[in-house]
C-alpha cells in the first residue's frame, strides 16, 4: 500500500514544473487584470497561492487509505485536485461580482475550463441569495465555512489543474482560525467548536457592515 502511495507522490513530483508553469499564469491573471486591479480602488486586496508540498501530500494519501481510500499514480490525479491554490481576498461582498464576471470571462474565451461547476459554499440564507443571483450553485455549511471555489484547467487533455477560493478578508480571518484549529484532525474542543460559529456570525456581521460603509461612502461621493 505504502509503495503505492509512494508511487503517486513520486507522480506528482514529475509533474510539478507544469504545475508551477500553470500556477503562474492563473497568478499574473489576477495580478494584472485591468478590471480587478483598478488604481484608485482595486477590487483585489491580495492573493495567496500555494504548490501542494511532496510530503503533505504523502500525509493526505495516508489519511485517505486510513479511510479505505487507495490512491496510485494511475488515480491520483483525478482523486487530488488541489495539487496547486489560489486564494483571492476582496475587502468586502459587493465587489465579488466583478471577480466572478472576470472569471467567467476567462472560461467563455476558452482559455480555462471548468473541471466542475463552481460553487458557494455558506451557512447563511441570505447571502445563498445573493450567489444565486449570480447563478452559482450554493451549499449550506453546518462547519459556517464560507467560500466561493473554482476548480480550473487549461483548454486541453492535461489533467493539471488549480482550485481558486474567492472570499472576503473576514472570512479569511474565520478559515484561517478555523484551519488552524480543525486540520488536519478536527478538534474535539466543544468549546471551540461553538466559538468558532460565534466568530463566524461576527464575521457575516463585520462583511454586511463593510458593504454599508462602502455604499454609504458611494453616495456620499456622488452628491
Amino acid at each position: 500500500m505504502n509503495s503505492d502511495i509512494d508511487k503517486a507522490v513520486d507522480a506528482y513530483v514529475a509533474k510539478q514544473f507544469e504545475y508551477e508553469q500553470f500556477l503562474a499564469g492563473v497568478l499574473v491573471f489576477f495580478q494584472k487584470h485591468p478590471n480587478l486591479n483598478l488604481s484608485q480602488s482595486p477590487i483585489i486586496h491580495s492573493i495567496k497561492s500555494r504548490l501542494k508540498d511532496p510530503t503533505h501530500l504523502k500525509d493526505k494519501l495516508l489519511r485517505k487509505l486510513e479511510k479505505g481510500k487507495l490512491i496510485t499514480e494511475e488515480n491520483v490525479f483525478n482523486e487530488i485536485t488541489d495539487f496547486i491554490g489560489v486564494r483571492v481576498l476582496h475587502l468586502y461582498q459587493d465587489q465579488f461580482p466583478t471577480i466572478h464576471n472576470a472569471i467567467m470571462e476567462k472560461i467563455e474565451s476558452g482559455d480555462w475550463i471548468f473541471v466542475e461547476q463552481p460553487k458557494a459554499y455558506t451557512w447563511d440564507p441570505e447571502t445563498v441569495k445573493f450567489y444565486e443571483g449570480l447563478n452559482l450553485e450554493t451549499e449550506l455549511r453546518d462547519t459556517y465555512y464560507t467560500s466561493i471555489h473554482y476548480l480550473v484547467k487549461p483548454n486541453n487533455k492535461n489533467a493539471i489543474c488549480c482550485e481558486i477560493q474567492v472570499r472576503t478578508l473576514f472570512e479569511e480571518i474565520w478559515g484561517e482560525i478555523d484551519h488552524t484549529i480543525n486540520y488536519p484532525h478536527p478538534t474535539e474542543s466543544i468549546a471551540c467548536k461553538e466559538q468558532l460559529r460565534v466568530l463566524s456570525k461576527l464575521v457575516s456581521t463585520g462583511t454586511r457592515l463593510a458593504d454599508s460603509i462602502f455604499r454609504s461612502h458611494k453616495e456620499h461621493l456622488a452628491r
